[in-house]
């Protein structure tokens, strides 16, 4: 049996492959999307259009449903009563997340970066709360300077912020790269759930996956204003790919 140490080693966020993996995952808030996404838990499916440039009533449309899951249909119905439904294939803060420096693994195609989540002005008291106990990690392409993966686990059950036990809590984002400007987005995320509560077990599984999207800015100055950064940056135009 072959035996494969990982190479570790301290690694700074602002210089080399992580900056630049950082950057691009940083997206402006004027980039918008366009998508299609189907949520699915063991026993139901649900796929919903998004577009942001429709009138209001119409912008978060159910166009499929099979099976039956309340609990998935409370997501859905939560996800699509946000301002910004979209703001979720966009990594949020996540240059901040991962403070300063990190510690990596070079694991051949990939690094594993370890990372303890830093809470960000646009956490709340659940956040934080989970920041200091789960063990968070990131999966790095140095090649193409991509982030392709990002998982938060809790290594160890423990008492919840308002009462009895999470005894298991999984959630991991998977990036890919949208074709016109060259930003990350997120597109794909599992969330994996078990909690004791009032002699009550509470379970919660599911998964959110993009089947199709369409990347634009709010208006053409949002998108003058980026590619003139981008040239600036790199001195390349994203738009003549």
């Amino acid at each position: 049996m072959l035996l494969l140490l990982a190479i570790a080693f301290p690694l700074s966020t602002s210089i080399g492959p992580v900056d630049a993996a950082l950057d691009k995952a940083d997206a402006p808030n004027t980039l918008r999307a366009a998508f299609t996404i189907e949520l699915a838990s063991q026993s139901a499916v649900r796929i919903f259009d998004y577009d942001p440039r429709l009138p209001e009533a119409e912008r978060w449309l159910l166009i499929s449903a099979t099976g039956e899951d309340s609990d998935l249909d409370a997501v859905a119905a939560n996800w699509g009563a946000e301002t910004s439904p979209d703001g979720r294939l966009f990594p949020d803060d996540l240059r901040a997340s991962l403070g300063d420096e990190v510690n990596a693994e070079d694991l051949g195609a990939a690094w594993r970066i370890n990372f303890r989540h830093v809470p960000s002005i646009n956490d709340g008291k659940y956040d934080i709360w989970a920041a200091e106990r789960m063990r968070a990690s990131a999966w790095l392409d140095p090649v193409a300077d991509r982030i392709v993966r990002i998982d938060y686990t809790l290594p160890r059950p423990v008492k919840g912020p308002d009462g009895g036990k999470i005894r298991r809590y999984d959630q991991s984002y998977y990036l890919e790269t949208e074709p016109r400007f060259g930003m990350s987005f997120v597109s794909a995320f599992t969330i994996d759930l078990e909690a004791r509560a009032a002699l009550k077990v509470f379970r919660r599984s599911y998964s959110a996956r993009v089947l199709q999207a369409e990347f634009f800015f709010a208006n053409k100055a949002a998108e003058e204003a980026f590619v003139e950064m981008r040239q600036i940056g790199t001195g390349e135009n994203p738009l003549a790919r």
